[in-house]
This record gives C-alpha cells, structure tokens and sequence, in this order.
C-alpha cells in the first residue's frame, strides 16, 4: 500500500525546517524555480516530457501515459529509480515532489515501493508549494514591521547584519553585493529561487515573533534579482538608521572584499594564472558598467589608475595602489549617489552612529 501524501498543513514546516526533497520534474523544470534542500532526480527528461505532452495535447491522458511507459523502461526506469535510492541512502527521509502532486510523484513512489522502499510525495506539488511562498511573502510583507540600514559604500552594513538576529541578508540571497563591482564568481539565482529562498528566510524568521526585521537599504534590483514588489514597498516605507564610518576603514573594507578577497576566490576557481586575469577583468567590467554616468574624463581616469593599481599588485604583491582609484570612485560617485538618495530619506531616519553606537541602539530599543 502507498503512504498518503504529505499535505499542504506540512509546507511551513517543510521550509522552516529545511527538509530534504527530491524533485523529479524534469530539468528544465528543475532548473527554471526550485527549492532550497531540493535535489533534481527526474521521472522523464526534458526530451521525453516534450513527447508526452505533445501526446496529451493530441490523443488524451490514456495514450500519454502508455507513451511514458513505453519510452522509460528496462534499464532506463532502473536507471532512475537508483538515482533516488541513492539520494535517499543519504537522506532517507526526504519527501518527492513533481509540478502538482499528480502521476509523476504516484509514479516515482510506485517505483520506490517496488524497490522496497515508501516515500511519501507531496500534495499540490512544486506549484502549490511556490504559491504558498508568494502567499508568505505577501503576509509577512504587510505584518513585519522592518528597519532599514543604510550606510555609505564600504562603511560595513553586511558586516553589521551578520552579527544581529533578527536580519535579512538580501545580497547573500541574491549572491551578489548590489553594485557594479558587486557579483561573485558564479551566477545568480534565477528569479524564481532569489524569491523562494527570501520567503523561506521570512517563514523562518518569524518563528520567535520578532519586533523588528534588519535589511541592508537595497535598490529594487540587486544585480539581476527583483526584489517582490510587495517586500520592497515596505521597505521603502520603513525606518532607517545611518551607519557612519570613516573614510580610511570604509576603503580599507573595500580593498579587503573587493580586491583581496576576490582576487583569491577567483585564483581558487581558475588557477593563478587565469584568476588573476579574470579578477582584473572583473574590475575593469566593473567600471565599464558605470561608464555613462561617470562620464567619459573620469571613466579614463579612473580606468588608467585601476591598471596602475593591478600592474603594481602583481609585480610587488601589494594591493596598496588600488586604494588610490577606490578613494577616488567614492569622492566622486559613490558618495554623492549615497548623499542624494538618503537625503530622501531623512524623514524616516531614526538613528545614526558608529557600528557600536547602532549595536548599543538595537539593544537598547527592540
């Protein structure tokens, strides 16, 4: 007898708790929105499902089965069916799930059950799953009160957020530092993910009914991922507190992250050779992005003193020169950008200070 599926009742505990799931919609499928703790092993591949569905659509449900079973057979069905024995060797309490719960899943756990094993699948399956995030999102959106922190570029507002409870780390989420400079090596999440992983992080933050939640002061987009319109109106109704911080540690912080650190994880990906060269492209990308706002006579020097600034890292294995054309990106892009937009703001700000001065304010207050 087939275990009953998990119902809908189960979905925030099935995020809040990252349980393991194994996905068998087909990859592309797969690789269009998934979930967080999820892995893709399918029932039919994308080839096959373009196959059956075009047998759906043309001659009924009947014919499109018969066509699935006649196409994965054999070798192939154990094929597949040992791709999830092998997932659940290493997590044997995972729970299946296809687009809508439906003949994938009753599938996958008939094989499953032949092999000796009884996984249950999950009611609604990927689709209802995904509308119950959006629904998440949209309530925790109007109910959550936020805290906005703003703060000059350099000046340590991840920093900041990683040592409070009670935050939202959007650019960790969305795998970039929200600013020409700001991708890693690596894509984005699709848009789908970027959003099913904010609103898992929301569900789980509200475990402990949290009087506030922190976010760094994000653009609508941060590189290629949108932020839910409804979470960012919210944000943008939000208080804000200012972190303030000296010119010399924010450029310091910024040749760490974006010079040091970078410059490793790219040698680490590539090699030396190759990551030292795709590092000083990703820097010099980084100011072609920006090159009509900075106007021409700045671009070119700003772009002179970047490849002074590489040609001396690698030739006296110091990053020092870089300090010269970040400071003079700050002075005169940067910083008024910042001063303009928070002076928009300046209504809704709060409190200001130093990093410990925001410490002693939150500790203090919420």
């Amino acid at each position: 007898m087939l275990i009953d599926p998990i119902p809908s009742s189960s979905y925030p505990s099935i995020f809040i708790n990252d349980h393991p799931l194994i996905d068998v919609r087909s990859p592309i499928e797969f690789n269009k929105g998934a979930f967080p703790h999820s892995c893709n092993h399918y029932l039919i591949h994308d080839n096959e499902r373009e196959l059956i569905g075009t047998c759906y659509k043309k001659h009924g449900q009947a014919a499109a089965i018969n066509l699935g079973h006649s196409l994965i057979k054999g070798e192939l069905k154990q094929q597949r069916t040992d791709n999830w024995l092998h997932s659940l060797k290493k997590k044997p309490n995972a729970y299946l799930y296809c687009f809508r719960g439906g003949l994938r899943s009753q599938l996958s756990q008939q094989w499953l059950k032949e092999a000796g094993y009884s996984v249950p699948y999950i009611e609604g399956g990927y689709k209802a799953m995904r509308q119950f995030l959006i629904r998440s999102t949209e309530t925790i959106s109007q109910s959550q009160p936020l805290l906005i922190l703003s703060g000059s570029t350099g000046s340590g507002k991840t920093e900041l957020l990683s040592r409070r409870k009670n935050t939202v780390d959007l650019e960790a989420i969305a795998h970039h530092r929200g600013s020409s400079f700001g991708q890693h090596y690596g894509a984005q999440p699709s848009q789908i993910n970027f959003e099913n992983t904010l609103a898992i992080t929301l569900l789980k933050r509200q475990i402990n009914s949290p009087a506030y939640l922190l976010l760094e002061d994000e653009s609508y987009l941060i590189g290629r991922s949108a932020i839910p319109k409804c979470f960012y109106v919210k944000m943008q109704s939000a208080n804000v507190l200012v972190l303030e911080e000296t010119e010399e540690n924010r450029i310091s912080r910024i040749v760490k992250e974006y010079v040091i650190n970078m410059r490793k994880e790219f040698i680490a990906r590539l090699g030396c050779t190759n990551g030292i060269e795709a590092f000083q492209q990703y820097l010099r990308h980084g100011i072609r992005q920006i090159k009509k706002r900075l106007g021409g006579k700045l671009h070119d020097e700003l772009q002179n003193a970047l490849e002074h600034a590489c040609k001396q890292h690698e030739s006296k294995n110091t990053p020092d020169g870089h300090r010269v054309w970040i400071a003079h990106l700050l002075e005169q892009y940067y910083d008024p950008m910042y001063r303009y937009q928070l002076n928009k703001k300046s209504h809704k700000i709060i409190f200001q200070g130093s990093h410990q001065a925001i410490h002693q304010w939150l500790d203090d207050n919420l």
